[in-house]
């Protein structure tokens, strides 16, 4: 079994919210003095590649530890959206419906990782427009993805407005600072967007995986 890594690596000088504060990964307890290593961590939960459950828009919706241990691994597909520019929408047209029917996850590649640690990572990056909207609530998703910061752009929209549409009335997750995106091709894969299981959890940094076989691998269709 052969596994690619899309996530980013949580560090204390990494790419953060504008405003937020830098993870700190402080030693507690050294080799030398206790015989084995401890860190404290202290970090938001936005932080890195990390994913929203409904609960982090609207309270009383589901929170990450509400789910099922099957919302997090499934058939995924990866939207090409690398030739838009600064400002532009992701359209509908962008998408391989026909393959997108069987996904469970649907990750859009803007190529915006390659910008991870430079100020231009924050600037207009393209986000999906309300026929790409209505599609994914209509679809039956268990989470979409993306390797921008934002399912809008919050610097642009601050009232949130996709979030909001997205989580009013869907139980879904949306993943957002994603990674090497173009390591997944533009088939079915297998993934996995595992994270801790804490109480009452708004969001939280995730390892995303694609797991694929070094064997042939045939992928279900997806049930209705």
């Amino acid at each position: 079994m052969k596994g690619n890594d899309l996530t980013h690596t949580i560090s204390e000088d990494m790419t953060v919210f504008p405003g937020s504060e830098t993870p700190k990964l402080t030693t507690k307890s050294t080799y030398e003095k206790d015989g084995f290593k401890e860190t404290l961590l202290q970090m938001y939960s936005h932080v890195g590649t990390h994913m929203d459950p409904p609960a982090h828009i609207f309270t009383n919706q589901k929170t990450l530890d509400q789910f099922s241990p099957e919302q997090f691994i499934d058939k995924a597909l990866v939207v090409d959206c690398r030739d838009l520019k600064e400002g532009q929408a992701i359209t509908i047209d962008k998408i391989d419906i026909d393959k997108a029917k069987l996904a469970d996850f649907l990750l859009f590649n803007l190529g915006w990782d390659k910008r991870w640690n430079l100020d231009t990572y924050f600037n207009d990056y393209p986000c999906i427009d309300n026929t790409v909207l209505e599609f994914i609530l209509n679809s039956n998703f268990k989470g979409i993805g993306f390797d921008v910061m934002g399912l809008e752009d919050p610097l642009c929209d601050e009232n949130l407005t996709r979030h909001k549409a997205l989580f009013k009335d869907t139980d879904i997750v949306n993943i957002e600072n994603l990674t090497h995106l173009e390591q997944c091709g533009d088939e079915l894969f297998w993934f996995s967007c595992f994270q801790l299981k804490i109480e009452n959890c708004d969001d939280f940094p995730i390892r995303a995986i694609t797991s694929v076989s070094y064997t042939h691998l045939t992928l279900p269709t997806k049930l209705e």
